[in-house]
């Protein structure tokens, strides 16, 4: 049995499809026995600051502010233009002005959250709830305004709630950065070599799946909230890029962008340790899939 790996990801699509050929052992393993955990990105953000976790996908927030014990992994993070949560309102031409109102978020480690507070601070109350019952919820009437994500961004319309403004293009005009969402992440008690190996796995499932995208399906079925395959599909094609494959110089840069807003606007302290991410020595070729 090879060194066992607790990894933890999330039930949105872009996971499922990115960690699929190796939940299913269709890429070499690398002597690594890979222990999957499925759960909501907020119970993914606790999970981690419990200790459960070896590897997690995490909110880039929650990075934030546990950089102190986790490195962020080159592949599997969730980046890019026009990926960004939408504030959505129950009433159309509400805005968000005073603490009268209520703003529900799907978590309080969450990038989204993160933003509301970037853009909006100081004016409603913010509650947290997992992020499937957010429009559910301002349907009903039981909040002002909800921070969607994930299959919401196309469905939202559909359920007759009104956009407020698109969070994710208000970071885009103001950093020309893309949005950072969220990313995989290893404890730093890791070995450096476990890490890469668990690293070069990782990558070879996410090119995995880009080059078998419909042997995907089924798995991704099963845990999104969303049935739909051309919506499954549609996640897919916006959540998963180059980005995801390898942060590369943009990615990190966006990652920095996002560690200065976050001090500035006093939600990470100016004491606390940047995010680093992790950088493998091994230069050799990544193994081949398994056939």
């Amino acid at each position: 049995m090879g060194h066992r790996i607790h990894i933890g990801i999330s039930t949105c699509p872009n996971d499922t499809f990115a960690f699929d050929a190796l939940m299913r052992n269709l890429v070499d393993t690398r002597g690594l026995d890979f222990h999957f955990e499925l759960l909501d990105i907020q119970q993914l953000n606790d999970a981690l600051r419990a200790g459960r976790f070896d590897v997690a996908k995490t909110s880039f927030h929650a990075a934030l502010l546990l950089a102190d014990q986790l490195r962020v992994l080159p592949s599997g993070s969730a980046l890019g233009f026009g990926v960004g949560p939408l504030l959505l309102a129950a009433q159309d031409g509400a805005v968000p002005r005073d603490s009268s109102q209520r703003t529900l978020c799907p978590g309080i480690d969450t990038t989204a959250t993160l933003l509301m507070r970037i853009f909006y601070p100081s004016t409603t109350q913010i509650d947290h709830v997992v992020f499937s019952q957010i429009m559910p919820d301002l349907k009903s009437g039981k909040a002002d305004f909800g921070v969607c994500i994930h299959e919401g961004r196309f469905t939202w319309q559909n359920e007759g709630l009104h956009l407020v403004e698109d969070l994710g293009q208000r970071w885009e005009g103001e950093t020309k950065c893309p949005l950072p969402l969220g990313g995989l992440v290893a404890r730093r008690s890791l070995d450096d070599e476990v890490t890469g190996r668990i690293q070069a796995c990782i990558a070879d499932s996410i090119r995995w799946g880009l080059t078998h995208r419909d042997e995907t399906l089924p798995t991704m079925r099963r845990y999104a909230q969303e049935f739909d395959d051309a919506v499954l599909m549609q996640h897919v094609d916006l959540y998963v890029n180059d980005w995801t494959v390898d942060l590369g110089t943009v990615g990190r840069q966006a990652l920095a962008t996002l560690s200065t807003l976050a001090r500035r606007s006093g939600i990470v302290g100016d004491d606390a340790p940047p995010i680093e991410v992790f950088e493998s020595t091994d230069t050799r070729p990544m193994l081949p899939a398994k056939d």
